[in-house]
C-alpha cells in the first residue's frame, strides 16, 4: 500500500482528470453512448449497463497508480476521494463529472413539495 504513503489532493485530482479523458476516448465515448441510448433516462438501466462501463474504466486508470485493480480498490479510491472533495472544490467539481456520466438528471418540480429520499 506505498501508493497510499504519497496521496495527496494533487494525486486525486490527475487521477480524476485521467479518467475524464480515458472516459472521452474515441473508442469508450462511443460505448457509453451506446448504453445511454441502450438505457434512455430509466436510473435501473443506466446503473445496469453505463455503471460497469464507468466502473471499468476508473479501474483501468487507478490501477496505474498503484490501486488494486478491481472494485475493491476502485471502493477504496472513493473513499479517499471523498474525503478530499470536502475541501477541495476542483476534487468535488471533476468527481461530480464523472458521476454526471453514469447518473441522469433528476427533474425536481419546484411548484411542488416533492422530496426526494
Amino acid at each position: 500500500m506505498s501508493y497510499l504513503s504519497n496521496f495527496n489532493a494533487e494525486t486525486g485530482k490527475t487521477i480524476l482528470i485521467d479518467i475524464l479523458k480515458t472516459v472521452n476516448q474515441p473508442e469508450n465515448s462511443k460505448k457509453l453512448a451506446e448504453a445511454k441510448a441502450n438505457s434512455g433516462k430509466e436510473m435501473i438501466k443506466m446503473m445496469q449497463y453505463v455503471f460497469p462501463l464507468v466502473m471499468q474504466l476508473q479501474i483501468e486508470v487507478i490501477k496505474d497508480y498503484g490501486f488494486p485493480a478491481s472494485r475493491e480498490g476502485l471502493v477504496q479510491f472513493e473513499q479517499i476521494i471523498r474525503e478530499f472533495e470536502r475541501e477541495d472544490v476542483d476534487i468535488a467539481r471533476l468527481r461530480a463529472q464523472i458521476r454526471s456520466i453514469y447518473l441522469p438528471p433528476i427533474n425536481i418540480n419546484s411548484s411542488t413539495n416533492d422530496v426526494l429520499i
